[in-house]
């Protein structure tokens, strides 16, 4: 019902599904009920555009399924804490304001809507099947050969995105199709530090590090983006 009032105010209101394939409440989830927009939205399907991909999946993923393609995928930040802000973006070469942004969404406008900044979704805590709880996570392979039942509590294993995907797409992995935005796949700065510091993420160390090249270089997308690298070595 609030579909419906929403979608009579106003034409131009977009609505977007997100993290379409999370099991527990995304669109294409596990244990969602739906295998298609369709079956979500019945009539009400020609108003979904756009769905966002969440942190368990990327484009490339999505493409392999015949929804996947038929919508823009966008790729939206969370914000469970500040630091994590930003991990996921869509970048438009428009003008900022609503209608310009829907405008670009809605037809797939290469020469507005650039690209998304993706994480890894093998990072995600839904990319595998398994319970967090019994330190079991597994790739679609191996839960066939347990038959769906954690190997050690024996309940029904929660069933993650890149299962899903196998079970809905009608596309070999790596399937691009033409008419589509890219994406670019990037490592929080933070953890990169992290990394070669052989420090964990949040110590003074890393923080340190973080705040030179911010103040260097203006943002951490700029870093992970578009500085070159002897720009990287002179700092």
């Amino acid at each position: 019902e609030l579909l419906k009032i929403i979608l009579n105010i106003s034409e131009d209101c977009l609505l977007v599904p997100a993290h379409l394939m999370t099991p527990w409440f995304g669109l294409f989830g596990s244990k969602s009920g739906f295998d298609s927009i369709e079956d979500c939205f019945e009539d009400y399907s020609k108003y979904i555009f756009a769905g966002e991909t969440g942190l368990s999946a990327n484009p490339s993923m999505l493409w392999r399924m015949p929804d996947g393609r038929k919508i823009t995928l966008i790729s939206n930040s969370d914000s469970h804490s500040p630091s994590h802000i930003g991990r996921e973006a869509n970048v438009f070469n428009a003008e900022l304001n609503y209608f310009e942004i829907v405008r670009a969404i809605k037809e797939k406008d290469k020469a507005k809507f650039l690209y998304t900044i993706e994480f890894y979704p093998e990072e995600g805590k839904y990319h595998y099947d398994g319970h967090r709880n019994c330190g079991i996570s597994l790739p679609p392979q191996q839960t066939k050969q347990y038959g769906g039942i954690c190997p050690v509590c024996q309940r029904p294993l929660t069933i993650g995105v890149l299962n899903r995907v196998e079970q809905l797409g009608d596309q070999p992995e790596g399937f691009i199709p033409e008419d589509t935005i890219p994406f670019k796949s990037l490592i929080p700065l933070e953890e990169i530090i992290a990394d070669v510091l052989g420090k964990n993420t949040g110590t003074i160390e890393v923080e340190k590090e973080y705040r030179n090249l911010i103040e260097k270089f203006g943002s951490e997308f700029q870093v992970l983006i578009n500085a070159s690298r002897s720009d990287l070595e002179a700092v």
